[in-house]
This record gives C-alpha cells, structure tokens and sequence, in this order.
C-alpha cells in the first residue's frame, strides 16, 4: 500500500508510518514523504486554517503519487477564552477522494511565546529560540520540549493520524 505524506519532515513521515503499521500491522506500507504547499499561513492561527492546510496537503500528495493514501499533517494554533494552544491536525484522504479528519491533543502555549508569533513568528522558530534548539520542529517539537519529551510530537501525530484513519478502519459505520 503506497501511502503519501504531504511533507518532508521526518516527525510527520514516522507518524504516519508508525501510525498505519499500528492499525494494520499485517499489512506491507511503502510511505513517501513530498514537500507540498499547504496553501496557509507559516503559522495557521486557527483549526479552520490548520485543517485546510491538512486537506491542501493530503490532495496534493495523494494525487502527486497516485497514492492510495495522502496524509496532510499541518499544526496550528486556537485561541480558546483567553489562552492558546497548539494543536495538529490530520486530513487523510484516499485515491477515490474520501476524507476522515483527526487531531493531536491540544497543549497551552505560554503568553510569552504567544506574544512573539503575534509578531510574525512560527512556533517552531520561537521554540528554537525559547529553548536554545536548532530546527526543533522536526524533532521534538513543541509537545516534547514543553513535556521534556515526556509526549514527544511523534507520539502525538501518531495518535492523531490514528484517529484521522477511524473512517477507513470503520467504513460501514461512516
């Protein structure tokens, strides 16, 4: 099964990997990873953003490789009340164009790091610059630096490209 990441970024590659060999371990995966546009902003600043920069992914990676799976993993932000938080999104979408979105869990964003993206700032750029790391987003990301890697961003965006496969393990109840 060809499965299609839309982005290079060995964070996001793995989880998917780990994420489809764990929901169909007897199956045999080839998994690509291509750097695609999202067609959003550096930092999406809102799920509606990070979802269409998810869905944007998957259609183009899907349809670059003829894939039977494209992944589009985006993160983004969400202003809840009055805090932030961090969170990924994942849209699948499979060679006959049906879509099953997922999630990671949601984590607070400190004040001080939401003031520098209102700045212009990505998150992973600020966390670089927090946590005196080089290209942290293709690492532990914000997840395992805030957590000390007790939840590293691997982990959750193989959490959420599970829940984004529920569609296709269950079809019939979809």
């Amino acid at each position: 099964m060809k499965i299609a990441v839309g982005s290079k970024n060995p964070v996001k590659i793995e989880a998917a990997r780990a994420a489809f060999q764990k929901v169909w371990p007897d199956k045999k995966f080839k998994i690509h990873g291509l750097a695609v546009e999202s067609g959003v902003s550096k930092q999406p600043m809102s799920d509606k953003e990070a979802i269409l920069g998810a869905r944007n992914r998957a259609k183009l990676a899907v349809r670059a490789l003829k894939a039977d799976f494209g992944v589009g993993l985006e993160g983004g932000t969400q202003k809840i009340n009055k805090d932030y938080f961090e969170c990924g999104w994942i849209v699948i979408l499979d060679k006959n164009n049906n879509e099953s979105i997922g999630s990671t869990i949601k984590m607070l964003i400190p004040l001080k790091m939401v003031a520098m993206m209102k700045k212009g700032m990505e998150l992973g750029e600020i966390n670089d610059a927090v946590f005196k790391r080089k290209n942290s987003k293709q690492i532990e990301g914000h997840f395992g630096l805030m957590t000390k890697n007790a939840l590293t961003r691997t982990k959750a965006y193989q959490d959420g490209v599970i829940a984004a496969l529920v569609k296709f393990i269950h079809p019939d109840l979809f």
